[in-house]
């Protein structure tokens, strides 16, 4: 089945891009990033701009144009059974490029996972005035992270 992302989340100015691979079926279904309610992203962010959690999407999508981020996936479509990335083929990547020259205060990209970060560094160039950071998925099939940890690293990436 083919899947697709959403349009990016842009805050005013934004020194922050988070690339995630492609939206898994609940948030495709809901239509909003990371719905998955099991899935840790929206924990992390409120927990590291130290705002109190809310489910309300508004309130989501309103941090992250406060913190001046942009939330965006790597992948515009692709083929993929499930939600799962090792089930992603036939990918089509979203205008990178583009939102990085529109937006050049954009200085740090943090990819939530290996599957965002192996997309970008396969098909786009490295700017030297970017910094780039490797961080742990935050979806609920990343176990091996406890949401403590998940916060420490994300926080250091977000704070350098």
């Amino acid at each position: 089945m083919i899947k697709q992302s959403f349009s990016p989340i842009i805050g005013k100015e934004p020194t922050i891009l988070i690339l995630g691979s492609l939206p898994g079926d609940l948030s495709i279904k809901m239509n909003q990033y990371y719905a998955h309610p099991r899935n840790r992203f929206w924990q992390l962010m409120f927990k590291i701009f130290n705002r109190d959690y809310s489910e309300d999407y508004a309130e989501r999508v309103q941090l992250i144009k406060e913190n001046n981020i942009v939330l965006w996936d790597v992948t515009y479509s692709a083929i993929r059974a499930g939600s799962m990335d090792s089930n992603m083929k036939g990918e089509i990547l979203n205008l990178i490029q583009e939102l990085l020259d529109e937006h050049q205060t954009i200085n740090k990209i943090l990819f939530n996972g290996k599957k965002s970060e192996q997309l970008f560094m396969k098909n786009f160039e490295k700017n030297p005035s970017i910094r780039y950071f490797s961080l742990p998925s935050t979806s609920p099939a990343n176990a091996k992270f406890s949401t403590e940890d998940l916060i420490k690293v994300w926080k250091e990436a977000i704070d350098y």
